[in-house]
């Protein structure tokens, strides 16, 4: 697994390495399982202690493996809190309330939204059946084309062309739809 070259052009590192990985795998999954919540980061986490392992040059020289093993991973586990710490820090926005346009549902606005509804209606309704029947099929209840095609007896191509065309259609009577 971990195959990295000594200065003699040999593979004693990578022995080394995989000897650490058949001993320490299984401990270090339980240590990553019993201090983090999100289970999908085991595996990385632990991957990560290993690739340290193989970048340092010897490890031959270290006293107490255990103790180092352990410790990297620990380390592993702060870099990580650091940098998901980080990463939320720049995705907060303050709330300001002067970015916000009044009240949601004010009377205006409500309105607005009733008519752009019923105009949407009124252009899914010059649709032929089989397009709109697809185009809500897909919009609405957010089946895949080949589901519609099977429920149909119709072609995934088939499917492509109705979508297109109601898309043309509601874009030219609406503005740009996605």
């Amino acid at each position: 697994m971990f195959a990295r070259r000594d200065e003699a052009g040999g593979h004693q590192a990578g022995e080394e390495l995989e000897t650490l990985d058949r001993r320490f795998r299984a401990p270090l999954t339980a240590y990553f399982e019993k201090r983090i919540r999100e289970r999908y980061d085991v595996e990385d986490l632990v991957q990560e202690v290993f690739l340290r392992l193989a970048r340092r040059a010897e490890l031959s020289d270290v006293e107490a493996i255990d103790r180092y093993v352990f410790r990297t991973a620990a380390n592993v586990i702060k870099d990580r809190a650091r940098r998901r710490s980080v990463r939320l820090q720049d995705q907060h926005h303050v709330f300001d309330e002067t970015e916000v346009d009044g009240d949601p549902f004010s009377p205006e606005r409500v309105l607005m939204g009733r008519e752009a509804l019923a105009r949407l209606a009124a252009a899914l309704d010059e649709l032929p059946e089989k397009t709109r029947r697809i185009f809500m099929l897909r919009r609405y209840e957010r089946l895949k084309n080949s589901e519609i095609a099977a429920q149909l007896n119709i072609t995934v191509s088939g499917v492509r062309f109705h979508m297109i065309r109601a898309k043309a259609h509601l874009a030219r009577r609406l503005g740009d739809v996605e």
